[in-house]
């Protein structure tokens, strides 16, 4: 992602922090979507049904977010924020939630700790773009 935003012709300060954070988001949907799918298989699916609704609600923003937050000609600041408030948002419920069943099932430890990443990833591209938000 990084060789992307370094060649695109409308450079922005923030290109490190941007490839780091659109890294994470389209690794966070992954995994998200595979821990839903790995949850669906489970014994017990009523107990995930939970789980299995956050990964999937997780794994379409950041998805969405991942595209967005590639784009560096000139959009829209404040939905840009908003964006990635509702990933950080997404991101922590998943892995709070993922992380309630980590014991007993790795893909959703491994979930969780993709989604914890995610998060601080989009914090830190919230505070490049929005300096004191």
């Amino acid at each position: 992602m990084r060789t992307m935003l370094t060649t695109h012709p409308d450079q922005t300060p923030d290109v490190d922090v941007r490839s780091d954070a659109a890294e994470a988001l389209s690794v966070c949907a992954a995994y998200c979507s595979s821990c839903a799918d790995a949850c669906l298989a489970e014994d017990d699916v009523a107990a995930l049904r939970r789980c299995i609704r956050n990964n999937l609600d997780c794994a379409d923003i950041c998805a969405a977010a991942a595209r967005v937050v590639a784009r560096q000609t000139a959009g829209d600041a404040s939905m840009f924020s908003s964006l990635l408030a509702s990933c950080i948002e997404a991101c922590e419920r998943c892995a709070d939630e993922c992380e309630t069943h980590a014991d007993h099932h790795e893909h959703c430890r491994a979930c969780a700790m993709a989604c914890r990443r995610c998060a601080m990833a989009c914090r830190s591209l919230l505070e490049a773009v929005v300096p004191g938000d």
